[in-house]
């Protein structure tokens, strides 16, 4: 099937999975999973630039809608994002190749640096490599913000929920209920419109932030067993990104099971932070903390069970959604808080990326090359480790 008929006709029949699909699915994964620095947004970013501008696999309207539904369930937004693309290409078989790909770089690298911790008692220097892709990583979201924005904003009012939504987030509303609204909104303003187009609207009518965050569980001697339930737990209520990922890994190693100390809480968070890839792979170096490798692999597996179940399940239902009228008004409203979510935590970022000139000129340059001639994300982001590098060895 020729490239430019997928994006039309995937989302509602899988195209047979076959090794060239697999093997090209597994490629991109691959590679995205290892040089992906920059969190979810970031991550979102590049897959639509690969999967949308450059392979056609999706349209920007399907894209959006994959990415609304995985806001709205628990787990990593680009890990489940990585999983619909993979559904969508090749079935059940792309289902679990893209995601296990996209999480694998970043977990052989928490892996092997939760090893030199504990072997060496400290973490790698990475400053370097990170002062040079931090502005890269944000000029690649800004990009991705107004594509996406363009076929997101249908018209003045969602145009207007974007900026109600933009202004909540900014003022701290939780994640989970700005999506919530957005798309209750948007919902309860296309019933209107219809009740009132048929004459039976008679008068005006006037008239998630999750509690399971914070609560920590019973004490529980150690065991693999156990091991793998706490983070499948986490992994099933995980709402709102790293801020609640760090929440719920406190509440529950910390404070419930006494399993890892504060600093090592720190040093997992950090340490899925400074690698490409999901940041739930602090599970991996959390694991690998209280019953090494095998410890790594056995949270590492239940912290993103969930996350291909949930998007199994929920995957073929978003097409349906979006041939219904309401769902599909719902489901604009759900776009557009995401994209308002995505641009506050940019704006966040672009203030603790960009710090001084040169990484002012990384950021209008990247944006410049990757909106002007369409450059690989992927050398952007090498360019700017080895940039990074070569400032930090100017410095000394």
């Amino acid at each position: 099937m020729p490239h430019s008929q997928i994006g039309t006709d995937a989302s509602r029949n899988p195209p047979s999975p076959s090794r060239a699909h697999l093997s090209e699915l597994a490629r991109l994964f691959l590679k995205l999973g290892t040089i992906a620095f920059g969190g979810p947004p970031a991550h979102i970013a590049m897959m639509e630039d690969e999967v949308v501008s450059r392979r056609n696999w999706l349209t920007r309207e399907q894209f959006l809608d994959f990415l609304g539904a995985a806001n709205l369930i628990p787990g990593p937004t680009s890990t489940e994002m990585a999983i619909h693309i993979g559904r969508v290409m090749a079935g059940w078989p792309g289902l679990l190749v893209s995601g296990i790909c996209f999480i694998l770089p970043a977990t052989v690298m928490v892996g092997i640096l939760a090893w030199a911790y504990v072997r060496y008692g400290s973490l790698p220097q990475v400053a370097g490599i990170l002062y040079g892709v931090k502005p890269i990583v944000i000029a690649i979201i800004v990009q991705a913000v107004f594509k996406l924005a363009r076929t997101a904003v249908k018209s003045v009012w969602l145009s207007v929920l974007g900026i109600a939504a933009v202004v909540a987030t900014a003022m701290g509303t939780d994640q989970l209920l700005v999506l919530a609204a957005g798309g209750a909104v948007a919902g309860l303003a296309y019933w209107i419109r219809v009740k009132e187009k048929q004459g039976c609207l008679l008068a005006p009518a006037l008239s998630k932030g999750s509690g399971v965050a914070g609560a920590s569980i019973a004490s529980m001697p150690f065991s693999m067993g156990s091991l793998f339930l706490v983070f499948l737990k986490i992994g099933a209520v995980l709402f709102g990104g790293g801020y609640v990922l760090v929440a719920l890994l406190r509440a529950n190693l910390v404070s419930g099971l006494g399993w890892i100390t504060e600093r090592q809480l720190l040093d997992a968070v950090a340490m899925g932070q400074v690698t490409p890839g999901p940041i739930s792979t602090a599970a991996t170096f959390i694991g690998y903390l209280v019953a090494g490798f095998p410890g790594a692999a056995v949270a590492t597996i239940a912290i993103f069970l969930p996350a291909f179940v949930l998007v199994a399940i929920s995957g073929p239902l978003v097409p349906r959604l979006r041939q219904s009228p309401l769902a599909g008004a719902i489901l604009d409203g759900v776009n557009v808080a995401a994209l308002a979510l995505i641009a506050v935590v940019t704006w966040q970022l672009f203030r603790s990326a960009v710090v001084d000139w040169p990484t002012l000129l990384l950021f209008a340059l990247s944006f410049l090359l990757l909106v002007r001639y369409r450059v690989n994300s992927v050398w952007l982001v090498l360019g700017g480790a080895a940039v990074g590098l070569g400032v930090l060895f100017l410095r000394r």
